[in-house]
């Protein structure tokens, strides 16, 4: 894995978009490390690097994380609201990623600190074409800060 490349996670509970996902960013031969948490719960653990990520290594910090909003359990709203409550954590770009394109989702995504919010195109060409500009921008148009890898 090159360390330089920016680390992202992606946390998707839909195998079909997380698939999806994996399929466009091969497709645009994205090089970077790609780490997916299929739930909320999950993500925090990630994150935090508790139960199975405690391990030093098991969680490398992600320089952008795609965040699903709508999933069981532990949401991300409620994913992105622990993030940017996290002196350690707040600064990491997140990319809402989601179907809804209900104006309070919006609304509140960006007051919490959400620094894109993407509705996913239902066609699978349109959401090729979408994961494609947002590795072109996210991955080689921004500056994105360092991750703090320390453990």
């Amino acid at each position: 894995m090159d360390q330089g490349a920016p680390v992202i996670l992606l946390v998707e509970d839909s195998p079909e978009d997380t698939e999806a996902v994996f399929r466009a960013f091969k497709k645009s031969g994205l090089i970077n490390p790609l780490r997916h948490c299929a739930d909320g719960d999950d993500a925090l653990d990630y994150l935090h690097r508790r139960g199975p990520y405690a391990a030093p290594g098991a969680a490398p910090r992600p320089n952008v994380i795609l965040l699903d909003l709508n999933m069981p359990g532990t949401d991300g709203r409620e994913v992105l609201a622990d993030l940017k409550q996290s002196e350690e954590l707040k600064q990491i770009p997140v990319v809402v990623l989601t179907t809804s394109s209900d104006e309070r989702d919006i609304e509140k995504c960006y007051k919490m600190g959400a620094n894109s919010y993407i509705k996913k195109p239902v066609d699978l060409g349109s959401f090729m074409q979408a994961i494609q500009l947002l590795k072109d921008y996210w991955l080689q148009i921004v500056i994105l800060p360092k991750a703090d890898d320390t453990e």
